[in-house]
């Protein structure tokens, strides 16, 4: 469970949000919008939620969903201008949008503690981009991985942009805050993972990772790539084949492409 060719600029979204609590701190309140984000969100037990914006489409492409009754006691009924108010310019809300307060901290260990079931895990080195970070979470659901890995500092909020490009899977992944991503990865070498670096010059590809271990696919920042400390770490380094004449893949497309490829065996 994964990079874009040009450096992303400041995050527009995030910018109007608190900033994330460090550990034993209050949570902080951030707001999601877009129809599968919120829905996804009042669904998930382990989310709290503040209040919920909704004009009238929206309030009844809600009413057929499996929402606890609790949850739909919080929806306001609200004009477009009204949302469009609350969130950051240029946010496409659909109709609605939802204060919520950040879901507690996930911890590596038993985030991601293996099981039976062999389940990746993603690890992303430095990637900000909102859009990307969303779609490789939306990846991770898809195929099932226990976590997305992040470095806490460079990470951009589960709120905005980047929650409504995960279509609701940030309610469903384990998103792990770390301070040391080579750390993070010999923790998950311990942990019984084969931490594989998704490098463009790597020499095997990626259908020869190992299959009787779990895989913590290891991406970077398009362009950058992954750091020498981090690509160092990794106990392989391998790459998805592609034609020549092309130089690279988005971030969040290596991401899925591999996901399917480390799952389907």
């Amino acid at each position: 469970m994964p990079p874009r060719q040009h450096h992303t600029g400041p995050n527009t979204d995030s910018a109007r949000q608190r900033t994330p609590p460090k550990h034993g701190d209050a949570p902080a309140r951030l707001w999601l919008y877009g129809r599968h984000a919120v829905a996804a969100a009042l669904a998930n037990p382990e989310r709290r939620v503040r209040r919920v914006l909704a004009t009238k489409n929206a309030a009844a492409w809600l009413a057929p969903l499996a929402i606890p009754e609790e949850m739909r006691t919080k929806i306001e009924d609200a004009r477009p201008e009204i949302i469009d108010k609350a969130l950051p310019a240029g946010a496409v809300h659909q109709g609605l949008a939802a204060e919520v307060f950040d879901l507690e901290r996930a911890r590596l260990k038993e985030a991601c503690a293996p099981a039976q079931i062999q389940r990746p895990v993603v690890v992303l080195d430095q990637i900000t981009d909102p859009q990307n970070i969303g779609a490789i979470f939306r990846s991770a659901a898809a195929f099932g991985a226990r976590a997305v890995i992040v470095q806490d500092r460079r990470t951009p909020p589960l709120s905005g942009a980047l929650a409504k490009a995960a279509a609701g899977a940030i309610e469903s992944v384990a998103c792990v805050k770390v301070v040391n991503i080579a750390r993070a990865l010999e923790a998950l070498a311990n942990l019984g993972y084969a931490t594989a670096g998704l490098m463009a010059q790597a020499e095997s590809d990626i259908g020869g990772l190992p299959k009787d271990q779990p895989i913590a696919l290891v991406l970077g920042a398009e362009g950058a790539g992954l750091r020498k400390l981090v690509g160092e770490t990794c106990t392989h380094q391998t790459r998805i084949p592609i034609a020549a004449q092309m130089e690279s893949l988005n971030v969040s497309t290596a991401a899925a492409i591999a996901l399917y490829e480390i799952t389907r065996k």
